[in-house]
């Protein structure tokens, strides 16, 4: 394979945001196996975002040569109280999302998992956590704190502050020449960018990927991180999310009473879940209808349905 089918293969939806295009291509021009990675807080049942979309992404940056790591952020979660702190019970959540990305495609024999529980013993990743700390004021600490899905006003703990250098520290601790996180990981992303040169790293590539919009109708608070936990789907919002486990009954009447403007594309969760993860996994999307609405459509890409809809012919 050469570099411009690997870039390709990194650029492919769900792929929102590369940082940067420059360093990207070096890397993979002087590294044939450059070691990615994401990270997932265990705190509930799996949606299409953290199930399948996960697995699409992962399974292109595979095929473009990558190693990947899959970091369990057991302790992360803890820290975010997630499943009321009981660290055990996150811990169960997590191998229950390895079996999910395992249904979901991921051949778990080519990637590494790794725990946060198994590398917090080691004192030179707390020397790491300090050095990102000591890198960044109390101000820029707590803007990067939405990386937990909290807005600064909800931050009651201090253990809650260590929670971004130590995101921050992960890429140096594991090795990691790629950050592929959501883009609401952004801020801690960025922050391992700034520090790495200071501390004695390189500073890691970020390959963003987009979040599946929620499924009902909402307004996004700001361009921010903030903003986009406003919309995202999220599985404590249960009508906003298709989980796995879902029954096709259950998934039909979220689908129905899904937001979908006619004509519009932006921030519409049906067309967002078309181009993100029905044109990733099939090579034509058919439509039926009766032939009193037209009769059966089909489309063999999404920019194909892109049109169609802006132009009305295909009607939510």
């Amino acid at each position: 394979m050469d570099l411009e089918e690997k870039i390709d293969l990194i650029l492919r939806p769900p792929t929102e945001e590369i940082i940067t295009m420059e360093e990207l291509r070096e890397l993979l021009q002087t590294n044939e196996h450059p070691v990615a990675y994401d990270g997932f807080e265990p705190s509930g049942l799996a949606h299409l975002g953290s199930g399948l979309l996960r697995a699409i992404k992962l399974n292109d940056m595979l095929k473009a040569g990558c190693k990947f790591k899959l970091l369990i952020a057991d302790w992360f979660a803890w820290i975010n109280n997630k499943m009321n702190g009981d660290l055990e019970k996150i811990q169960q959540v997590g191998k229950y999302l390895i079996e999910v990305w395992k249904a979901c495609g991921i051949d778990t024999n080519k990637i590494d998992i790794v725990w946060t529980s198994n590398i917090i013993d080691n004192k030179e990743y707390w020397r790491k956590v300090i050095e990102v700390a000591k890198l960044t004021t109390i101000n820029r600490m707590l803007r990067c704190c939405t990386i937990m899905g909290r807005e600064e006003k909800e931050l009651l703990y201090i253990a809650q502050l260590f929670y971004p250098a130590m995101q921050a520290a992960d890429p140096f601790e594991l090795g990691i020449d790629i950050c592929q996180l959501g883009m609401d990981q952004r801020h801690a992303t960025i922050l391992s960018r700034e520090v790495a040169e200071k501390i004695g790293y390189k500073k890691p590539v970020c390959v963003h990927h987009h979040l599946l919009i929620g499924l009902l109708e909402s307004k996004r608070m700001g361009s921010d991180q903030a903003g986009l936990q406003s919309i995202k789907m999220s599985k404590s919002k249960p009508d906003t999310a298709i989980f796995i486990h879902d029954s096709p009954e259950e998934i039909k009447r979220k689908i129905t009473n899904a937001f979908c403007p006619q004509k519009i594309i932006e921030n519409n969760p049906i067309i967002d879940i078309c181009k993100h993860i029905i044109f990733r996994e099939v090579e034509i999307f058919k439509i039926e209808r009766p032939s009193k609405f037209g009769g059966n459509m089909e489309f063999h890409n999404f920019e194909e349905l892109e049109k169609t809809y802006k132009e009305g012919k295909l009607h939510p």
